[in-house]
């Protein structure tokens, strides 16, 4: 958790102003460890097949280990060690959830985003079904029982025709507020497998997130396996600019000019520089990128959006606001990762001086513009 123990200059935090928020990274995850990789939560929306072939096979990921993820996180679960509900794994209660995070944080909007979800599975049938059952799962257990969530459709995102087939399923639907993509890909999210699932979003009206993790069985570094689970956490910043620089270069916004992006648990005080950076090689190999039409800063300012956590602390912390100034105000989702150890609780985050406004902004008004009115 953000504990913050200075003193804060300024507005009141939200929580305690009792500002209703939004929370733009919620992760719910199905009661029980279940066989093969897959709850028996999930079961009710799976056909006897697909609960047949994970039984015999389990769940196959793109990752060189047989078992869980090369640096597994130091708490149990990634989660805070209050965070368990009585028998069962965090994340996993609606009722626990809503007692100790939506109701004394007053969230008066939340996005789930699912991330055992089967996206990333090798098998593309396995990974299609075990999608569509958390899609189905997500509005059963969690969206239909407290309305103010909304769900993440979940793709497998390696087949981009199933990937669109699913989005246009959810089309409409209110129940979902975005369509949830992550990180580590198969191919950098720029490239063309990716395009039928920018094409069934955009049609649909539904923004694409982007979030940290995923298996693209590919080292975090460009030079290999990190030695400690800090290079894990420090990389997801540069996995998110990988995949952001693909997408702005691959022409994904040129296609699809009124596709909404968000990058989830990733930072933002490096987008300032990154820009920088593309824009000056942008001018000089420009011949090259003939489907750009302006520059790579200007999409990320038009495109883009940022969640908070993990938000970077700076001394002074006056740099962090100008690193927002530079971004906008009107760029950044304010979210907590709850339940997980790197919580932000909203009533230590973001500790700058903010303008009402500017407040106002983050916690509540820019999920209203990404999302659409709660």
């Amino acid at each position: 958790m953000t504990v913050d123990v200075k003193p804060q200059p300024g507005p009141a935090p939200a929580s305690r102003t009792r500002l209703a928020i939004a929370d733009c990274d919620i992760h719910p995850r199905p009661a029980g460890t279940g066989i093969g990789g897959v709850s028996r939560t999930l079961y009710p929306y799976l056909s006897k097949r697909w609960q047949e072939h994970v039984q015999t096979y389990g769940v196959i990921y793109r990752q060189p280990w047989q078992k869980g993820p090369a640096y597994p996180k130091a708490q149990p679960q990634a989660s805070r060690r209050d965070a368990w509900p009585p028998g069962d794994l965090p994340g996993s209660s609606l009722e626990f959830m809503a007692a100790q995070h939506l109701d004394p944080n007053n969230v008066g909007f939340g996005v789930l985003n699912p991330l055992t979800s089967g996206q990333g599975a090798m098998n593309p049938d396995l990974s299609a079904a075990i999608t569509h059952a958390t899609n189905e799962w997500q509005i059963a257990e969690w969206t239909s029982k407290d309305k103010r969530l909304r769900g993440s459709v979940v793709v497998p995102y390696e087949d981009g025709p199933a990937a669109a087939q699913e989005i246009a399923l959810r089309a409409g639907d209110r129940n979902f507020a975005q369509v949830l993509l992550l990180t580590r890909t198969a191919e950098p999210l720029g490239q063309r497998r990716y395009w039928p699932i920018y094409a069934a979003a955009a049609e649909a009206g539904l923004p694409i997130g982007v979030h940290a993790f995923g298996y693209g069985g590919w080292p975090i570094s460009a030079a290999g396996w990190g030695s400690y689970y800090i290079e894990e956490m420090v990389g997801h910043a540069q996995a998110q600019q990988a995949a952001l620089a693909s997408m702005i270069l691959e022409g994904v916004f040129d296609r699809w000019p009124s596709l909404k992006l968000v990058l989830i648990e990733g930072g933002f005080a490096w987008a300032a520089a990154f820009a920088w950076r593309l824009d000056r090689h942008w001018a000089k190999l420009r011949s090259e990128l003939p489907q750009l039409q302006r520059k790579p800063s200007e999409y990320m300012r038009s495109n883009v959006w940022f969640t908070t956590q993990p938000v970077e602390e700076p001394e002074p912390r006056q740099h962090l606001a100008e690193a927002i100034d530079w971004i906008g105000w009107d760029r950044v989702l304010f979210a907590t990762d709850y339940p997980h150890w790197d919580f932000d609780d909203p009533a230590y985050a973001l500790p700058i001086r903010m303008t009402e406004a500017q407040k106002r902004m983050i916690f509540r008004d820019n999920a209203s513009a990404v999302f659409g009115p709660a």
